[in-house]
């Protein structure tokens, strides 16, 4: 069983209230589906409404800290909530049950806690720092452990395209395709990161990435044995957290592994 803190049960709490409304409109999506410009507004609406559901359930909760929500401005010291209110909302447009809510308690450059909940599914996975990794189970909850490969032979691999460079995901895709037994492109980086902590995945290759995408992320990876890395570092045996964190170019991996998937960078 998983001990879970007063501060981590406030931030599971807020985020399963604010995902309410957004599984119940995600259930009208694919009455939409004859329009794909009148599911796209639809999602945008869905979005801003679960971006104020975020602030009102935090701000109950947990009142004297910060929320900084993707497109904010992230602050330069102090205690604070990263959260991304729909990590995937393009799947969540085309009915598409691959998205979620991310949130991470950060303090400086250090992630404290991080929960990652799909609400379509009823997934949450959750991490504490130094206390382990866990999906949440009716009675008790799974540890999270990265996946043993040793080699790139048989590894599946999530790969977020760059928004600004077309030539370099080209690059990502078809060198990890060559090395690998396959791709995923899934659309939700903080999904993707949380099958690498439950072993679903062996590694997430993600430029350009938000930091509220991939706070809450980064530490189930980490708290389930494996690395985050930024993907310019030289030394993979090492991560660079501060690095990564104002970056965001990720590379999720197990140690096994780091060396080889940071080769198909290259």
């Amino acid at each position: 069983m998983a001990y879970i803190s007063p501060m981590l049960t406030n931030i599971v709490t807020a985020v399963k209230k604010a995902s309410v409304n957004l599984n119940r409109d995600f259930s009208e999506i694919e009455r939409l589906q004859n329009s794909v410009k009148g599911s796209l507004d639809f999602a945008k609406i869905a979005f801003d409404k679960v971006e104020k559901g975020i602030r009102i359930e935090f701000g109950k909760i947990l009142p004297n800290i910060p929320v900084v929500l993707i497109n904010d401005k992230r602050p330069n010291e102090g205690m604070y909530l990263s959260v991304s209110a729909l990590e995937g909302i393009a799947n969540f447009a085309h009915g598409h049950p691959e998205f979620a809510i991310s949130a991470a308690l950060i303090n400086g450059d250090t992630i404290l806690a991080g929960v990652v909940y799909n609400p379509a599914r009823d997934e949450l996975f959750f991490a504490e720092k130094g206390k382990g990794a866990f999906k949440e189970g009716f009675r008790s909850h799974e540890r999270l452990r990265v996946a043993a490969k040793q080699e790139l032979e048989g590894a599946l691999v999530a790969v977020k395209p760059s928004a600004g460079d077309a030539v370099f995901s080209a690059k990502i895709v078809n060198n990890t395709m060559a090395l690998c037994h396959d791709v995923r492109v899934s659309g939700s980086v903080a999904l993707d990161l949380a099958y690498v902590a439950a072993g679903k995945l062996d590694a997430v290759i993600a430029p350009d990435s938000m930091l509220a995408s991939l706070a809450a992320g980064v530490l189930l990876v980490k708290e389930a044995g494996g690395m985050a890395l930024d993907m310019e570092q030289t030394d993979t045996r090492t991560e660079d957290l501060p690095m990564l964190l104002n970056s965001g170019n990720l590379m999720a991996v197990s140690f096994n592994l780091s060396q080889k998937i940071a080769k198909i960078l290259k």
